[in-house]
């Protein structure tokens, strides 16, 4: 049976992830994921889709102390700051390393996910990864997890074992992971940030080209392909009901498979 390898949380939206052993359910998505963003003075938000720079910066979260420490790709200096206390003054240093002014905001009800209609946790089977990383030189699998960014990777035994966890385009398809009820949406769409180096922000020569060339030729025979208009999609975009808000998820949890659903309002 399927298991959890690992949970991880986005603490600032597009920095770098928190892995954690167990993570309550808040509001529908992982505690602690997205809270924090970075917008500018338009109230936008500054993120990997639109700033390459962020992936030159390192970052941990400490989430009992609400301290944030960050530094510069190859420095070996952090700087640390207090979330509640010090955020003027993070927000002066990252004005300076973007060379823009920006600030740092703060939604703790849930976190400010791109998909608001699928805002669950996204999945992936750790083996999808490794497989994707063999299409490319130099890419390992913590590598391809790095850029695909996901909450939760299910140790799986085959590769996309993930796409049997949506139905077609009319519906959900339900599925548990320990005591955590979830609806699986849809295979996710990526953008450009799978693309780049994720120390340096380089873009990867013909990555999206190779991407959409091996997942079409790799696509299973459970995926539903009513979905694929096109072949830049990997992991699964979810939902958690209500009911299951406030429980919690570990490392080692079993995923067992259930029925779809119709999803019409």
């Amino acid at each position: 049976m399927p298991t959890v390898a690992s949970l991880r949380v986005y603490p600032v939206k597009s920095l770098d992830p928190l892995s954690l052993d167990a993570v309550d359910v808040n509001n529908g998505a992982l505690r602690h994921d997205r809270e924090y963003a970075i917008v500018d003075e338009e109230r936008e938000f500054v993120n990997g889709k639109r700033e390459p720079a962020l992936h030159r910066i390192r970052s941990r979260y400490d989430p009992e102390r609400r301290e944030l420490s960050v530094r510069e790709h190859r420095d070996d200096d952090w700087a640390t700051f207090s979330m509640d206390a010090e955020r003027g003054a993070l927000n002066a240093w990252l004005s300076d390393f973007l060379d823009y002014p920006v600030s740092v905001v703060r939604d703790a009800s849930g976190g400010m996910p791109d998909d608001t209609a699928a805002d669950g946790p996204t999945v992936i089977a750790r083996e999808t990864a490794a497989e994707m990383a063999g299409w490319y030189d130099g890419i390992d699998t913590a590598e391809m997890l790095r850029r695909l960014r996901p909450n939760v990777v299910v140790e799986a035994g085959e590769a996309f074992w993930e796409d049997r966890l949506y139905a077609d385009r009319g519906s959900v398809r339900q599925f548990t992971i320990g005591d955590v009820e979830f609806e699986g949406v849809q295979p996710c769409q990526r953008c450009v940030v799978p693309t780049r180096d994720p120390d340096t922000g380089a873009e990867t020569a013909d990555f999206q080209a190779t991407f959409v060339e091996r997942r079409e030729a790799t696509l299973p025979e459970w995926a539903d392909r009513d979905w694929f208009d096109h072949y830049f999609r990997v992991m699964v975009n979810t939902r958690i009901p209500e009911a299951s808000w406030g429980n919690v998820l570990h490392v080692g949890d079993a995923v067992e498979l259930g029925d779809s659903r119709s999803d019409a309002p």
